[in-house]
């Protein structure tokens, strides 16, 4: 019966799903939008409180709503201390923690607003036009640096209904020239702000998924600010960055190095005579990124994380000044280190808590080297953690979860295998009434990026496949960047032949268990998790009964020439495929397109329609692929920016019509 209504009816799977939640039984669709949210921790400049973005969907109103919250340290007691504010981000301490500052949506732009902790109204410090995107306190307290991207030039006349503009490398998506993002100054009492930086170049502007654009950095002393300086604000030409210091009363910036690529979040050391910052190894962008630390005054800067091999996603300095806590992934779990400037790393013990690496460690650090960070584990969905220090042991500090926790979930187990060579890792999930000696649909859900890993956190979609009495396998393939800077650089000229070998050698090692039912498996994933998919699909056509291809990649040269990354893809495949025969040859030989004439299983096709990332174009590519030779398929398209939808509705329907298209055809 559950089966059945799965299959055939959308209202159906609703009730059914919310009938498990009522008994409390299985994690369901109803309970995904359950799950609270919590992001960007900050220990107050005494390290007694820590305070935390709060998110719970409404949707009522289809969006998320966040509040501030304020945990003590020391009991975890917690209270609200802002109501209401829509779009809440970046709550920043002002340096003597009598304030607290955050971002918050004002006629739909990001203003910066700060909140007394004595009591009171927070106040509005910016009324930037184009809104915020980032700021950052100066030390003493009595200003703010901010970042925003410059208003459009006003136009009179017939020439106000010309809108021409030069394509350069852009997405193409694009209506307008992109402007460029500057820097300004304004006092913490609000007030007429003061420029601090202009031109054609810009600060770095993050398109998400990607890190958060690299953070302005103020010297202790208040005079000097690293930024970065990216050549346009082209989205292409991003990797085109340079390390800047910036004189805050002149205006004068100086190079950090010689550099021309590739170099971006600077953060000065407490003494305020070095700056560590993110490069790729030896410069090349298919390496690992790695901690790079020099003088202030300029020159070269080397390496300090090269023993850790893996690829760095956050660096923030100790207050000894002498060592930063660093982060990476690290086979199926989140690695966090102290990494002294002149000596091994060494790791710090966060049990089963897996802390959040979207694309950077979502943390902080306090005055006396206690560390908060935003985590998950495998049966319990985010909360805050908590380290008195980097050799304490890691404490869960809030419970916002633990009704999600309290559900019948699947247990989750890391397994490995070998590959050409290649040690490869990855995730299973197991239905919550698995028993030993029954076969078992497997479901694959691959990860996107490629750069990044499945770990053992929670993850709400497979913790809902795994409900349906499916085996969910989630395996890191090479370019995933858990496994080393050799695992990581292998996908270069090789985006998915060696990736599908090492996937499908999971599968094999799952089969020779005995709890798979292999004329019953399904593959699916979202962006490079999509191309993964229709990869497969085409090189192993007979191995799967059906699919689901979220923003896939399927033609590299759409990638190339459409894409916000742009030229910059043509570096995991030698460049560009217009310049070099054999180099084009590659990009085709490497498009899951040129295989989908092979694909023989039922495919669900998912795309936001103004996705820039990985273009709608690609999708339509896939469907008519399929459905011009009879293959069942359905194309479903999202009305939507962005690379994923990000309000509560959207993402609830996929999720639902992920698992009801699974669930009719396998």
């Amino acid at each position: 019966m559950w089966r059945t209504t799965l299959k055939f009816s959308r209202i159906g799977l609703l009730s059914s799903l919310a009938l498990a939640a009522a008994f409390g039984a299985r994690f369901s669709l109803e309970h995904t939008g359950q799950i609270v949210r919590l992001n960007d921790p900050q220990i107050s400049p005494d390290g007694k409180s820590i305070a935390v973005v709060v998110s719970r969907a409404n949707y009522e109103e289809n969006r998320y709503d966040g509040d501030l919250v304020l945990i003590d340290a020391a009991s975890h007691s917690r209270r609200t201390i802002t109501n209401g504010r829509r779009g809440l981000s970046m709550p920043r301490w002002s340096p003597d923690g009598n304030a607290i500052a955050f971002l918050t949506s004002v006629d739909g732009k990001a203003q910066v607003f700060v909140l007394p902790m004595s009591g009171g109204d927070a106040w509005q410090v910016t009324r930037a036009a184009s809104g915020v995107q980032q700021y950052a306190w100066r030390p003493g307290g009595a200003d703010l640096a901010y970042v925003a991207t410059e208003e459009a030039p006003k136009v009179t006349g017939e020439e106000r209904h010309n809108k021409a503009f030069e394509v350069q490398n852009n997405h193409f998506l694009m209506q307008e020239a992109p402007r460029p993002a500057h820097l300004w100054l304004v006092s913490a009492k609000g007030g007429t702000p003061r420029r601090l930086t202009s031109g054609g170049w810009t600060l770095p502007v993050s398109l998400p998924p990607s890190p958060p654009s690299s953070p302005i950095a103020w010297s202790p002393d208040g005079k000097k600010i690293a930024i970065v300086k990216v050549a346009t604000p082209y989205t292409g030409d991003s990797d085109q960055s340079t390390i800047q210091i910036l004189d805050a009363d002149s205006g004068a910036m100086t190079p950090l190095t010689g550099r021309a690529k590739n170099e971006t979040q600077p953060q000065f050391s407490t003494d305020g005579k070095r700056i560590a910052h993110w490069y790729p190894r030896d410069g090349e962008s298919r390496n690992v990124t790695e901690i790079y630390l020099g003088p202030v005054g300029g020159g070269e800067t080397a390496s300090i994380t090269r023993a850790l091999d893996r690829n760095v996603q956050r660096a923030i300095w100790m207050p000894d000044g002498k060592s930063l806590l660093v982060s990476a992934n690290d086979g199926t779990t989140t690695g966090l280190w102290i990494q002294p400037v002149d000596a091994p790393a060494r790791r710090i013990d966060t049990g089963n808590a897996v802390a959040t690496t979207g694309f950077w460690l979502d943390a902080s650090v306090g005055p006396h080297g206690e560390i908060a960070f935003t985590g998950s584990e495998a049966g319990h969905p985010a909360e805050l953690y908590f380290l008195k220090s980097p050799d304490a042991k890691a404490q869960r500090i809030t419970s916002f979860n633990d009704k999600i926790a309290g559900l019948e979930l699947g247990r989750v187990e890391t397994i490995h295998w070998k590959n050409d060579g290649y040690d490869c890792d990855g995730v299973v999930t197991y239905p919550p009434d698995f028993a030993a000696g029954k076969k078992y649909p497997l479901v694959l859900y691959i990860h996107g990026g490629p750069r990044s890993a499945s770990k053992v956190s929670f993850s709400a979609r497979v913790q809902l496949l795994a409900a349906q009495g499916w085996v969910v396998f989630e395996p890191n393939y090479r370019g995933s960047d858990n496994l080393g800077n050799k695992f990581q650089a292998a996908i270069w000229n090789d985006a998915g032949a060696g990736p599908g070998r090492d996937v499908m050698a999971g599968v094999a090692l799952l089969e020779q268990r005995g709890f798979v039912d292999s004329s019953r498996m399904a593959v699916s994933g979202w962006s490079y998790g999509g191309y993964m998919t229709s990869w497969l699909l085409g090189n192993y056509p007979d191995r799967w009964k059906t699919a689901v291809a979220g923003a896939a990649v399927t033609d590299l040269s759409d990638q190339y020439n459409l894409g916000d990354a742009n030229v910059r893809r043509g570096g995991s495949i030698g460049g560009s495929p217009w310049t070099d025969a054999k180099r084009a040859q590659a990009y085709a030989e490497q498009s899951p397109i040129s295989y989908a004439t092979r694909i023989k299983a039922p495919t669900l096709i998912l795309s936001n329609t103004g996705d820039y990332r990985v273009t709608i174009t690609q999708s339509y590519r896939l469907y008519h692929a399929l459905r011009d030779r009879g293959i069942e398929t359905r194309f479903i398209a999202y009305p939507l920016g962005g690379h994923s939808p990000a309000d509560p509705v959207h993402s609830r329907d996929v999720d639902r019509r992920w698992v009801e298209w699974i669930a009719t055809h396998i």
